[in-house]
């Protein structure tokens, strides 16, 4: 069956008995028109069920587009160039229901169709030329373009979207950043038309985020000219390697290093682990691990190898080689230093992911919120209409503060996308940084939007047709890929502590990492907080600036007194830890406000600038509520807390109209959406049933 994406009126077209009109109407290529648009009006009529939503046929008071250029900020028109052109192939299973057709991966099927069905659609996109130049061409507009295909292809399947991170971030990653020209020439255009499909071999069974624990072996064997890799143990087994169960034809493995008896840490080596017929090469055993409470459609399998041999030139040598008569070379002679090279790759990885979370998070809030402006539930008056979803005060206070804080990441996503775009040798540290607080903000973030929506949605939200509750398990996995998150906090903290200690010893300002503000004198907040106080940005920069200030200065003292009774310095950071994870927070929080802010100012005057304005004070609020280091530390007192509530529930009703053209904004199709998000009766109608 063909899908035709051309809008027409549904009380004129559609031969029903019940009259039905769509909420709104984003056919490709097309995007979101503001939900002031004149066919914005939902009409039921049933002689059942009689209800008209005025409420989304009020007049939006900015324009969806203009958020949208924000909200979305690059390479606009080729997303919506991609999710045109996946709605009208048969390989994104279009699915026809209640009068609308979506994208639906079918996540019923066993693990091994999924994983064929995302390897079709792998292959259908490189006959197309969608990945031409990901690793060949260079530059920051480049970058930014690849990761605007990536983001469409990651919110249609997450599962699509992780086999492609493999290939690109990973496998072409690591390639392309710690090889040279010798291995650039060989594989990267191979890899860009899966000429090779490459996995990325680092977690093993005994070690995930502590990589340099790994425990592969590889020694070389000068008479030979090859380096000889061994699995010693089964823990050292190769775990969780996405494509390595069934497609993968070479891997780059991360290994320990034995030069003349002597380790040198963690390298890198191109290893083959399948012949141009899909068999498994000699002396590598490859296993799956099996089916997973989501991502399903990417075969993450096991390898061993047993004394595998592969040329010297197999090394990727950007950080250091080894001569032809075994001497090792390196123009890097801190271990630690080296290593920190060779872990290059996984900051795109974490990139990556962030983005993914953020695509997760609008989709489940458009769905939801969406759901909330057409399902009506109980009377407030004797036989009178029930009221909107969205229109409960308890229900604007589940949804409207993760849509504001959706908004905030949003920002903070593009801020990091063009960080990492435009990266340099000396950002390489920011990046490091920002990326671990933002990866775990994000999906932390994101899985509990997923819960509340999938909660908000009632019955409904556990459909996998309405995407909520599919996403939940799909997307779980986020927070300990690249990196757990609290591991993740603990780097960031352990990075501002080094910042801190340093400027200190050395009688220095602090200027990197945003701590510029430590060397001013420290705010003061009112004793007693009003709704203008609350809603002023420069109360909430102060109050985010006091925390992140106050908590790394305990967390030095705290790191300081532990190694005053004997403990190591490493050891001393990890007994810190609770404050750790505070200080990791405060500063996502408090970076995140700050680019929220400069968004804020560059959108145009007026409506626009309101509604930012809205979004932001709701992000600042809800962060200081949520956070119990605000009372535990004494930032705020229990009455200004009760007073920053008060102002919480002021900021829902004062978003709610807004609440259709902020999700509008966010420039999803229809087709990426679900049932629930529109004629919700019409799709499950009996008519729609026998379909």
């Amino acid at each position: 069956m063909s899908h035709q994406w051309q809008h027409q009126d549904q009380h004129q077209t559609d031969p029903a008995a019940f009259r039905r009109a769509r909420i709104l109407s984003n056919h490709f290529p097309l995007i979101h028109e503001a939900s002031s648009s004149s066919n914005s009006t939902l009409l039921y009529s049933n002689a059942c069920h009689s209800f008209t939503h005025a409420e989304l046929t009020e007049k939006a008071v900015f324009d969806a587009k203009d958020m949208r250029k924000l909200v979305d900020w690059h390479n606009i028109e080729e997303r919506d160039w991609l999710y045109g052109l996946m709605g009208q192939e048969k390989v994104f299973n279009p699915v026809e229901k209640g009068g609308k057709v979506y994208l639906m991966p079918d996540f019923n099927q066993p693990k091994e169709q999924q994983r064929e069905m995302t390897m079709q659609r792998i292959r259908w996109l490189a006959r197309i030329g969608i990945f031409d130049g990901w690793l060949t061409r260079d530059g920051s507009e480049s970058e930014l373009r690849t990761i605007a295909m990536q983001e469409v292809l990651g919110s249609y399947d997450h599962s699509l979207g992780i086999k492609i991170g493999v290939q690109f971030l990973l496998w072409g990653g690591a390639i392309k950043f710690l090889g040279t020209k010798r291995h650039h020439e060989r594989w990267l255009k191979d890899t860009e038309n899966y000429a090779i499909i490459g996995c990325f071999a680092m977690t093993e069974l005994g070690h995930g985020s502590n990589v340099r624990g790994i425990e592969t072996v590889t020694t070389y064997d000068a008479s030979r000219g090859e380096f000889v890799i061994n699995t010693p143990c089964e823990s050292a087994q190769k775990y969780w390697i996405g494509g390595a169960a069934n497609h993968a034809t070479h891997t780059v493995v991360f290994s320990q290093l034995h030069i003349n008896g002597v380790n040198q840490g963690v390298h890198a080596f191109i290893v083959q682990i399948r012949d141009a017929n899909g068999n498994i090469c000699p002396h590598i055993r490859i296993a799956d691990c099996g089916h997973k409470i989501g991502l399903n459609g990417v075969d993450n399998g096991r390898i061993w190898f047993d004394n595998v041999c592969i040329p010297r030139e197999n090394l990727l040598n950007s950080v250091a080689d080894v001569s032809p008569d075994g001497q090792y070379l390196s123009a890097i002679r801190d271990p630690d230093q080296r290593f920190a090279a060779f872990m290059a790759p996984l900051t795109s990885g974490r990139v990556n992911i962030a983005v993914y979370a953020i695509c997760s998070t609008k989709i489940s809030l458009a769905i939801g919120i969406r759901y909330a402006l057409t399902r009506r539930a109980f009377s407030i008056k004797p036989n009178g209409p029930e009221v909107l979803l969205l229109d409960y005060p308890s229900h604007q206070r589940r949804l409207l503060p993760l849509l504001a804080k959706t908004y905030a990441i949003s920002f903070a996503g593009n801020y990091l996308k063009n960080l990492y775009a435009k990266r340099t040798p000396e950002l390489n540290k920011t990046i490091h940084v920002v990326s671990s607080a933002f990866k775990a903000m994000f999906t932390w973030h994101n899985m509990r939007t997923l819960q509340e929506c999938r909660e908000a949605c009632g019955g409904q939200g556990l459909k996998t047709e309405n995407r909520i509750g599919q996403m939940k398990a799909e997307f779980d996995v986020q927070s300990t890929f690249e990196g757990d998150n609290n591991v993740l906090m603990q780097q960031v903290s352990k990075a501002l502590l080094g910042e801190y200690l340093a400027a200190k010893r050395q009688n220095k300002p602090l200027k990197s990492l945003g701590l510029a503000h430590m060397d001013e004198s420290c705010p003061v907040i009112p004793s007693q907080l009003t709704s203008s106080i609350l809603r002023s940005s420069q109360f909430q920069v102060d109050t985010f600036r006091i925390r992140e200030r106050d908590l790394l200065q305990r967390f030095a003292a705290e790191v300081s007194d532990y190694q005053a009774k004997g403990e190591t310095k490493e050891s001393a950071i990890l007994l810190a830890y609770q404050l750790a994870e505070d200080l990791g927070r405060a500063f996502a929080d408090r970076v995140t406000l700050e680019i929220l802010l400069e968004n804020k100012a560059s959108a145009s005057a007026g409506s626009l600038k309101d509604v930012l304005g809205l979004v932001r004070s709701m992000y600042a609020l809800v962060c200081m509520e949520e956070d119990a280091a605000f009372l535990r530390y004494g930032y705020l007192s229990t009455q200004n807390d009760a007073a920053l509530r008060k102002e919480v529930s002021k900021l829902c009703s004062e978003l709610r109209p807004h609440a259709l053209a902020l999700v509008d904004s966010f420039g999803i199709p229809d087709s990426s959406l679900s049932p629930i998000a529109f004629d919700w009766i019409e799709a499950n109608s009996w008519s729609a049933a026998k379909q």
